[in-house]
């Protein structure tokens, strides 16, 4: 790309600011992208006429550190940073972000200019056994015995210790042991305790917001990730960055858990297989017109329980269930005449199922053909064409039986009921807009 001065810089930049021509024609007429040209009308905008001054700056490690800081609270773009602090090439900034991850706060200082100096600086080591070196070592054995306390009273064997935390403990212990021998023991740089000391004294902005996303997530039992966490904070008014969420929760600690598989009802053919009518289409556009089903066993204290659900696919929404100690015929059977319960006359859904025995049976068709319900099944051994239903289930046991400890069957029942009740009502969803599918049926149900 050629060289620009800085009176071409400011005419492209006056050409946008008239109005007559876009970014993009500007910076084709001129020969550059887009992109640059936005960084220029950015400094134009914070600096006028001086940020395109011709200049040669030395950044020092706290400056550095103080254009990263920015970035990171504000949650700023590395081209809008760069135009706040009049740095030419917003790839500086990438650049000091990646060395900054990779080796901490040293990699930030400038490099030394020229050959590196042959001459290395030889540090008599004390004799093996004398009564110095007992010292020295009886005071390390002391400072690692008093820093792995403090560090295990904070991480209490549940995650690893964070450099802050790494830091303030040696802050603490800093007037008993050596700082030097502390640094070596914690494992961190001095430039990096350096920097979180003086960022100890200063006060965190978002103190109310980490009491408010970790409320959420123990009321949700720890079922919400940073997306549907950010949702439920636009949802009380509180407007925050989906990236500053997650960054938040790290630092609380804070992680949705994982999903495992489901229970597998398939015995061969023993009935009737229905075509996939379903084909995978998941969408629809109103409530009561695409329907899927399936069961899944829970095991534990040494007893089973089987749940038979069916899913509306319009907005996700558990429209009927039924619970068995055993996975009989009425498990599906007293499912089928709940739902049924909710048609109305001119409703005529497709139910989509696996090949499970269940659906083969005379019954359960005869059921369907006389409410004017389409029966489909997915292809054998195929789980991805009943890939809602599946995952509903692994959210589930994620969500509710991984996730706490139950007195008894019975208890789970209970817990499992009251879930349900919670994922129809309370659990907000991406794909619903921030709202539970009990509500997004309402509301789209007012609409309409």
């Amino acid at each position: 790309m050629a060289k620009f001065t800085a009176q071409q810089k400011i005419q492209a930049v006056q050409r946008y600011i008239e109005g007559t021509e876009g970014q993009a024609s500007i910076a084709k007429s001129i020969g550059v992208t887009s992109g640059v040209l936005i960084t220029w009308i950015r400094q134009y905008q914070y600096h006028g006429e001086s940020a395109f001054v011709k200049r040669y700056t030395t950044y020092t490690v706290e400056d550095k550190l103080k254009v990263l800081e920015y970035m990171n609270l504000q949650g700023t773009s590395l081209r809008e940073t760069a135009a706040v602090f009049n740095i030419p090439a917003p790839s500086t900034l990438l650049l000091w972000q990646k060395q900054c991850e990779a080796e901490g706060v040293d990699a930030l200082k400038p490099k030394k200019k020229g050959r590196p100096s042959m001459k290395k600086e030889t540090k008599k080591p004390l004799a093996e056994g004398s009564l110095e070196a007992l010292k020295a070592e009886n005071e390390r054995l002391r400072a690692e015995n008093a820093y792995f306390k403090k560090v295990e009273s904070l991480s209490s064997g549940k995650r690893s210790v964070r450099t802050q935390e790494k830091a303030k403990v040696v802050y603490e212990l800093r007037g008993e042991f050596n700082l030097k021998l502390l640094l070596s023991v914690a494992n961190i740089a001095r430039s990096t305790y350096y920097y979180w000391r003086n960022a100890f004294g200063r006060q965190d902005k978002y103190v109310e917001i980490k009491s408010v996303i970790e409320e959420i997530f123990q009321t949700n039992r720890g079922r919400y990730g940073y997306r549907r966490i950010t949702l439920e904070l636009h949802n009380r008014g509180i407007v925050i960055n989906h990236k500053t969420v997650l960054r938040l929760m790290n630092e609380l600690g804070l992680k949705c858990l994982v999903r495992l598989k489901k229970y597998r009802s398939y015995k061969g053919k023993v009935g009737k297989i229905a075509p996939n009518i379903l084909e995978r289409n998941f969408k629809a556009t109103k409530p009561n017109e695409k329907w899927v089903t399936d069961v899944t066993e829970f095991h534990l204290k040494g007893e089973k329980l089987y749940l038979s659900p069916i899913l509306d696919l319009f907005n996700g929404e558990i429209i009927a269930y039924n619970i068995e100690s055993r996975p009989i015929y009425p498990l599906v059977s007293k499912m089928l005449d709940q739902a049924i319960m909710r048609l109305e006359s001119e409703d005529s859904p497709i139910l989509h199922s696996d090949q499970g025995w269940h659906y083969q049976m005379k019954p359960y068709s005869h059921t369907l053909k006389t409410h004017a319900i389409t029966q489909s099944m997915s292809r054998k051994g195929n789980c991805l064409d009943n890939a809602v239903m599946e995952n509903f289930f692994g959210l589930l046991k994620s969500e509710l039986l991984y996730l706490q400890k139950f007195d008894s069957m019975k208890h789970f029942k209970q817990e499992l009921e009251d879930y349900i009740y919670y994922y129809n009502h309370q659990r907000i969803k991406v794909k619903l807009k921030g709202m539970s599918p009990v509500d997004y049926r309402v509301h789209a149900l007012k609409v309409a």
